[in-house]
């Protein structure tokens, strides 16, 4: 006859083992699959329009008035971050703002470009929109200044073979460039006037081997305005 301690005895190993296996199961057995995190998507800019004139604004004074620059929402987006740049003394400033616009006060009369870095609470991926540039206007202004030009080739800090080609983007509100002044020297800031042209490169370029060269572009309108654009270097080989 099974004694009555021993029933009891292999009903605690049973009741053990069963717990143990249940608490087991509870705390290693997890098929919830890992929240993805998608980095967000560039933004789309709105306003200032790109190469134009901007003038909408609230008129703070005859040298300073506040713009609204608005762009699109994007997607997997908590945050963004508006880059300002004043084309005239290359001072860049980095503004925040939690929805898809943002009034900020500027200079009038003066050229700016601006883009949208769009970021995400849930990773450290951000994504850049286009740059545009814009002019924010002036009191009584009819015309204006070209906006500085912009290197194409060579790059900025590039390593490059000759003969090589001098070129860059020439850009106006009015539309009317009518002649560019290339710069080009040894010496930073370049003083060493290398061609006046029409045309927005220069060819077949030669020139020291092994030497660190800079180059600047002052851009001219039919009326007598110019601009004169940041210095760019690059390295012969």
């Amino acid at each position: 006859m099974i004694s009555k301690t021993y029933i009891q005895s292999i009903l605690f190993l049973f009741l053990s083992a069963f717990c143990c296996c249940s608490s087991g199961d509870d705390g290693t057995k997890d098929n919830t699959p890992p929240k993805e995190s998608l980095p967000p998507e560039a933004s789309a800019l709105v306003f200032p329009k790109n190469n134009e004139e901007c003038n909408q604004g609230d008129i703070i004074s005859a040298t300073q008035s506040k713009v609204t620059f608005k762009w699109n929402a994007s997607s997997h987006t908590d945050s963004y971050t508006l880059t300002l740049k004043n084309l005239e003394t290359n001072e860049t400033t980095e503004n925040d703002a939690t929805t898809n616009s943002l009034a900020l006060t500027i200079s009038r009369n003066t050229p700016y470009s601006w883009n949208i870095i769009s970021k995400s609470n849930e990773t450290t991926d951000t994504a850049t929109s286009e740059i545009w540039k814009f002019y924010n206007a002036g009191e009584g202004n009819e015309n204006y200044a070209p906006f500085p030009a912009e290197a194409v080739t060579p790059a900025m800090d590039a390593s490059v073979d000759q003969p090589l080609t001098l070129s860059w983007k020439g850009s106006d509100v009015d539309n009317d460039i009518v002649s560019y002044d290339v710069y080009l020297d040894t010496a930073n800031p370049p003083a060493t006037l290398h061609a006046n042209t029409t045309d927005s490169k220069i060819d077949d370029v030669a020139l020291s081997a092994a030497t660190a060269y800079y180059w600047r572009v002052v851009t001219t309108d039919e009326n007598g305005s110019s601009s004169q654009s940041p210095v760019f270097e690059f390295k012969t080989k």
